[in-house]
């Protein structure tokens, strides 16, 4: 974790926990929440629960809250669908975008995510880009020819882009218990920094790569020891909030 990129760690709830289950959550993380200096904390819950988790943390606004899911239009006849617009309405100041279950399960394409890119930051939201290859893809050697494939379509029409963070998931270790070492985050990312630079010039050194992929209370200090990772962002672990507070303070 480099001292001169702020440190974030976000939880990703996925289609879990409506409005009661949220007030519960946070009643509860925020007893364990002590907050630290150098560490940001940003939860994503699900649009149904944006509102009550922003009324929830009134009293941290150094507590981000984002959107798991934008669409690239501003309005529509797009049923199912939020808007950058809307989610900042609600009280979101970030975006995840490109997670691999939209990419995997939903057919998200490049194209399409950079498209909701270009939306996060035109409403003002911060975009969390996440980029990452299948187990298939990793065992054929085409870890870096899939990361940059992503992260350049993802940046492609960007000259100088705001601020956004990248989010490295490695597929394979998404849901599955098995996550990458240490030495694999460290990898990984060092190649997105060098990627980033070749893209955006110095602005990459200011750029958090997270790490994301069955990240837990007991691996959580020695993934942020790692070179190159500035934070995490946690799925089923993010649900408990003794365990996540635990993580937040890794």
């Amino acid at each position: 974790m480099s001292g001169t990129r702020r440190c974030v760690v976000a939880g990703n709830w996925k289609m879990f926990k409506g409005p009661a289950d949220t007030t519960r959550f946070f009643e509860e993380f925020l007893r364990r929440h002590s907050g630290r200096p150098d560490r940001e904390v940003v939860f994503f819950p699900p649009a149904v629960s944006i509102t009550t988790a922003a009324a929830a943390l009134l009293a941290w606004p150094e507590i981000g809250l984002g959107v798991q899911n934008i669409h690239w239009e501003k309005e529509g006849a797009f049923t199912g669908e939020t808007s950058a617009p809307m989610a900042a309405a609600a009280g979101a100041r970030f975006a995840l975008i490109g997670h691999s279950e939209r990419r995997h399960v939903f057919g998200e394409t490049d194209a399409q995510i950079a498209r909701k890119i270009g939306a996060a930051f035109a409403a003002g939201l911060t975009p969390v880009i996440c980029v990452g290859e299948k187990l298939e893809e990793r065992r054929s050697g085409q870890l870096e020819q899939v990361l940059s494939r992503q992260l350049d379509t993802a940046l492609d029409e960007l000259a100088q882009p705001p601020s956004f963070l990248i989010a490295y998931e490695p597929v394979w270790a998404i849901g599955t218990g098995v996550n990458a070492t240490p030495e694999d985050a460290a990898a990984a990312h060092g190649f997105l920094r060098q990627r980033l630079r070749s893209t955006i010039g110095s602005a990459a050194d200011a750029t958090p790569i997270l790490y994301g992929g069955s990240v837990k209370p007991d691996n959580a200090a020695a993934l942020l020891a790692a070179a190159d990772v500035d934070g995490l962002l946690v799925g089923g672990a993010s649900l408990d909030p003794a365990g996540f507070a635990a993580i937040a303070a890794a």
